[in-house]
């Protein structure tokens, strides 16, 4: 749906936009600063479809402003969150036209129920979409680039499956440079630049393709573009990439700013990435406090333990512990054939189909994407890599 929230109070504001996005992340939200009269600059086509007004005041003649936009554009559904219960408020809203009145400050529990009547009746309810996958850092060097890019070439191996990896790294960025060796045609800060143009063909013609059906849009070439990516675009683009996409991976990088962040509102899976050494776990832990100020619901975060040496001095129950959750994936260690994928600039599954590292990417896969293993005899030559790569 197309949501507009009207508030005086910016903090109020920033608020209730987290709150509608973290319902349902393929809605288009607008967030207006001031009163009403807002409204009237905008064009037909702008229109929300839902407008939620914060704090509306019947003495200052809201409610009939709120009449006179139901008369005029009578599709548009109105939401009131408001501290006013009285018998006399609700019955003056009703008949100006308003569809729901919420107490305020309102809570998702009374938030969330209300927008899904209104998408009932509208007609809008949101088809299946795909999903979007957040890899993160919990310190330099864990393999979260490596990991979002090669489990993006496993999730498309089947040919099932359409997929794309976005570069959310936007100052150092190097992911399509892992499973390519061909030079983006365009970038992410580019499809910024030319938002005006979005539009499926657009957007997949932006992308370095690493597969008929896998695609990597790339970070910025040059860092001082990282600034043409706004919030707003990135609304944008993963709305439609999620109507074009199975899974849409976002290799975040380390930093957390107003982008990285509005992506990971965006993520219905965020994996963490960090390795069985203190530092990591140190590292981790703050990351996992950050989530928590932000409000990720704890199922939304499944760690992944990458390089994992069962005979390490960490144990994997030792980390379960530590973070307080089961919800971790393990990627077993094996650097050879890593550092060669890396070096060469083709994904880990092609180059060394038997190590168990690709085995465990393409569990990992076949884990989100449902798809039962294809399995198919070895031939000699197989045999003969399974003998090199074994770690």
């Amino acid at each position: 749906m197309k949501i507009a929230v009207i508030s005086s109070d910016e903090r109020h504001l920033l608020d209730l936009g987290r709150l509608i996005r973290a319902r349902e992340a393929s809605d288009e939200v607008d967030l207006m600063s001031g009163g009403l009269v807002r409204l009237a600059s905008m064009a037909e086509e702008q229109l929300p479809e839902v407008l939620i007004v914060d704090q509306p005041s019947a003495a200052d003649g809201d409610l009939e402003q709120i009449e006179r936009l139901s008369g005029l554009h009578p599709r548009i559904a109105f939401v009131l969150l408001s501290s006013e219960t009285s018998p006399e408020f609700l019955l003056q809203a009703m008949r100006a036209g308003v569809r729901e009145v919420l107490p305020a400050p309102v809570t998702a529990a009374a938030l969330n129920p209300a927008l899904e009547r209104i998408a009932e009746k509208i007609g809008r309810r949101t088809q299946a979409s795909g999903k979007v996958l957040a890899f993160i850092s919990c310190k330099g060097g864990s393999g979260a680039t490596f990991l979002a890019t090669n489990l993006g070439y496993a999730l498309a191996e089947s040919g099932a499956k359409r997929v794309a990896l976005i570069d959310m790294n936007l100052q150092f960025g190097d992911a399509s440079l892992f499973v390519s060796d061909h030079k983006p045609l365009a970038t992410l800060s580019d499809v910024a630049q030319q938002i005006h143009r979005l539009d499926p063909s657009f957007l997949a013609s932006s992308m370095l393709s690493i597969r008929p059906n896998y695609g990597v849009l790339a970070a910025p070439s040059d860092p001082a573009h990282a600034n043409d990516v706004k919030p707003d675009h990135i609304d944008a683009i993963l709305k439609l990439a999620r109507q074009q996409y199975d899974f849409v991976l976002l290799d975040v990088g380390r930093s957390l700013d107003a982008v990285s962040i509005r992506a990971l509102d965006h993520a219905d899976l965020i994996f963490p990435i960090l390795q069985t050494t203190l530092p990591y776990i140190r590292d981790s832990k703050r990351l996992l406090t950050v989530f928590r100020s932000l409000e990720y619901p704890k199922e939304k975060i499944h760690l992944i333990v990458n390089r994992h040496d069962k005979g390490g001095e960490i144990r994997l129950k030792d980390l379960e512990s530590a973070f307080d959750t089961d919800l971790m994936q393990t990627i077993p260690n094996h650097y050879d054939a890593a550092a060669a994928s890396v070096n060469q600039g083709v994904p880990v599954m092609q180059l060394a189909p038997t190590s168990q590292l690709s085995l465990a990417l393409g569990a990992f896969a076949r884990s989100l994407s449902g798809e039962a293993a294809q399995v198919k005899p070895l031939s000699w030559l197989d045999k003969l890599r399974a003998r090199k790569d074994a770690p």
